[in-house]
């Protein structure tokens, strides 16, 4: 059973104690990364916020298949990838869940991948726009602490570093992956593979990256069908369904599931890099085409026949449900993407001054869910179904910057500012068809969409104004703007949602100590604005009973204000490190029920009120061994503190919170051709409902406390390749993330550079 979390006593008169104010950016005591030959790069100034980071060579110890497997041991924060080539990997980030997806930043060499378009599942970061094996490093920064940052980065953001090679290079590597999967008897045996193949070369101050990233996978069954039991006349008998519970503990018939997705992606890109003096321009096509297959599988069998059972009611060890052949419509997504970005930067003449303009332009060429109504192995299948699909949708993006170390000619002092600006848009047309493999589309069911721009303008000064002391201000002023959104539901009329502007102040502050010696205090404030993005306020979705529209253009933005209070300590070859956090949140947007209207939308919880600690440790040559450890725990919790749209969920914790999680990660360098590695990654359980109903663990729908041990080891025959060899939850431990989580499953890759 699930169980109500004791309160955490986290006393805000620490984080206003001087002892305990925190340093500037904490260096990760990781190996310097030096790409030659580019352009003097910017100074860092989100020094602010506390940060991780961890570079290729280091992930060499984990499973990597695709690039957000670098993070899966970070620090307070979960990417919830079912399988290798999920397209729906959200993150959640300390006071932000999973689901929250807006409140999470993404980028790659400064190009957006968080996805403001749509929001929970579908909301997650286009991870697949950007390859494991280009990636130099990953940086997760925590809070939205510093002005350069919207208030999407409530929970953080994910800084990703790509390669840009100097010299002639060739790189491949292969791998294959699979597990064997069992839920209620039944079995599951999944396999997939993938293919990466690179050139890279400098040709005097252009520099060429080019790669192809294929990959091929089946996953799991993502979701089991079940119905409730009735009390109904005779029925005919079936066999092969399970009775069980449901996450909410109610009885119910498990009689099928989704069947395996069958993913399909390829990503070809090109990056371009010139140096004209001390400045450096970049640019970076990014095409990806990704095909995901689903066909359900029913469970029930007539016992005198042998024939599948794929609707009616039916009667199973005296048992009486009804199942609906709708819920076994198979689907085939085709979805074709472009990013295009680039930008320059460089220093202005002789001056201390840096200068950096980039752009974005991300556009959805295809994206068609073509779905059946039936299962084609349903007797009665016929032609008939729907399609699905995106079109004008995308975004475009424009970032200014310029910034200085020596402000005013002074070294005490740094100096950022800056203009962003972002436009998104998006458009879903859903239509009835009488032929749904072809495409065809018969008639409009519904088309909704819309767009929405931020104009942003920020500035940060720092000031190291005594003796291992320094102080930082910022502040953020933006304007966003809701446009062109509207709505159509068959047989009626277009209805136009009216344009509207909000605007928000976002002040930052931080202070730091820094006293001669091993320790180091920051302690850091801000206000931050997430504005709603476009499916919160224009795409609706059909309910299949009432035909309730589901989405809500009035939403104000989530305004918060963060907290947090760090405390370091160098160690050799690393460090530890304390984080005490709080924030309070206003006008949470968050799918719930409104008891007035009995309708489930994007609604506004009045206020949600999170705390945590997390302490993290980090060090290579362990005692001048041959081991290097990451290690972290936190803990946190999140309660709903005022909802007026149901009051009766005050108290409740926050949906997808669970209140510890801890990741722990061991190399040990056997010599230097062999290494090998142990992960143990640990989550408790939460709830995945605002209501707290759902209490019943290890069923579909569950959030479950899971602890999954990883084991890797890499073989290097010579200095140009690697081998490698990997389990991830070796001891097979069942758990759902409302969906199920993998099963143990095995990894072997083979790279090499010539």
């Amino acid at each position: 059973m699930k169980y109500k979390k004791k309160p955490l006593a986290l006393a805000l008169s620490f984080a206003l104690s001087p002892c305990l104010s925190l340093a500037a950016e904490t260096t990760s005591q990781l190996e310097a990364l030096v790409v030659e030959g580019e352009a003097t790069q910017a100074p860092t100034t989100h020094y602010t916020s506390p940060t991780t980071r961890i570079t290729d060579i280091e992930a060499e110890s984990i499973s990597v298949t695709t690039v957000e497997d670098f993070i899966k041991y970070e620090p307070s924060m979960v990417v919830r990838k079912r399988y290798v080539g999920d397209s729906n990997g959200v993150v959640g980030m300390r006071g932000s869940n999973m689901f929250q997806t807006a409140r999470t930043m993404v980028y790659a060499d400064g190009l957006p991948l968080h996805y403001l378009l749509e929001s929970q599942w579908n909301g997650s970061p286009r991870w697949s726009l950007v390859s494991s094996d280009e990636t130099q490093s990953v940086e997760v920064v925590y809070g939205p602490f510093s002005a350069e940052y919207s208030g999407n980065a409530m929970g953080g953001v994910i800084n990703i570093e790509t390669k840009l090679p100097q010299e002639q290079e060739f790189h491949a590597e292969a791998s294959v992956f699979g597990q064997d999967y069992e839920h209620m008897g039944h079995d599951y045996n999944t396999t997939g593979h993938r293919e990466f193949f690179s050139y890279g070369d400098k040709f005097g101050d252009l520099s060429l990256y080019l790669f192809h990233d294929h990959l091929e996978n089946d996953s799991q069954p993502m979701t089991f069908r079940s119905a409730s039991i009735k009390t109904a006349a005779a029925a005919p008998d079936v066999i092969g369904g399970n009775r069980g519970l449901n996450s909410t503990s109610t009885d119910v018939v498990y009689y099928g599931d989704s069947g395996e997705d069958n993913v399909t992606t390829d990503l070809t890109k090109l990056k371009l890099g010139y140096n004209f003096g001390d400045w450096l321009a970049k640019l970076t096509i990014a095409y990806e085409d990704r095909e995901k297959e689903t066909d359900p599988n029913t469970w029930l069998v007539d016992p005198a026949t042998g024939i599948p059972v794929w609707d009616g009611t039916v009667n199973l060890n005296n048992d009486r449900f009804t199942i609906k052949g709708s819920t076994f419509a198979a689907s085939d997504q085709n979805r074709e993407t472009l990013l295009v970005g680039g930008g320059v930067e460089g220093p202005l003449g002789a001056s201390n001054w840096t200068m950096s303009a980039n752009f974005s332009y991300f556009e959805v060429l295809e994206d068609e869910t073509r779905s059946s109504s039936l299962n084609p192995s349903d007797p009665a299948h016929t032609p008939a179904g729907r399609v699905k699909e995106q079109d004008d949708t995308g975004w475009e993006t424009l970032d200014l910057k310029s910034r200085t170390d020596k402000f005013l000619g002074r070294n005490d002092m740094n100096f950022v500012a800056g203009y962003h600006y972002e436009h998104y848009s998006l458009e879903v047309h859903d239509y009835n068809s009488n032929d749904y493999d072809a495409g065809e589309k018969t008639s409009r069911r519904t088309s909704t969409g819309g767009d929405t721009y931020t104009h942003a303008i920020f500035a940060q000064w720092g000031y190291d104004f005594a003796p291992a002391w320094d102080v930082s201000l910022g502040a953020r002023y933006e304007r966003w703007k809701m446009e062109d959104g509207f709505y159509y539901k068959w047989g009626g009329d277009m209805e136009d949602y009216k344009d509207r502007t909000e605007r928000g102040f976002s002040p930052k502050f931080s202070l730091g100590f820094t006293p001669e010696g091993p320790w180091k205090y920051r302690y850091s404030l801000a206000k931050a604005h997430r504005f709603p993005i476009v499916e919160e306020l224009y795409k609706n979705e059909e309910k299949a009973a009432g035909g309730t529209a589901i989405a809500d253009a009035s939403l104000e933005p989530e305004i918060g204000v963060h907290h947090n209070l760090m405390l370091e300590r160098e160690i050799p070859n690393g460090f530890v490190r304390v984080n005490l956090y709080y924030e309070e949140v206003d006008d949470v947007i968050f799918n719930q029920e409104d008891i007035a209207s009995g309708n489930t939308t994007f609604l506004s919880v009045d206020e949600v009120e999170t705390s945590g600690a997390e302490f993290i440790l980090q060090q290579t040559r362990v005692f001048d061994s041959n081991l290097d450890v990451r290690f972290n725990v936190t803990y946190t919790e999140s309660e709903v503190k005022k909802n007026s749209r149901n009051p009766s969920t005050e108290g409740n914790d926050f949906p997808r919170m669970p209140d510890w999680r801890s990741n722990l990660l061991l190399t040990y360098h056997v010599n230097s051709m062999w290494d090998v590695s142990t992960g143990v990654r640990y989550a408790a359980n939460s709830y995945g409902r605002l209501d707290n109903t759902d209490d019943k663990d290890n069923v579909y729908g569950a959030q479950d406390s899971y602890t999954f041990v990883d084991l890797k080891a890499n073989f290097r025959p010579t200095q140009d390749s690697r081998i490698g060899v990997g389990i991830d939850n070796v001891t097979n431990e069942e758990a759902f993330v409302a969906h199920p989580w993998p099963q143990r499953s095995v990894y072997l890759e083979g790279s090499i550079d010539f």
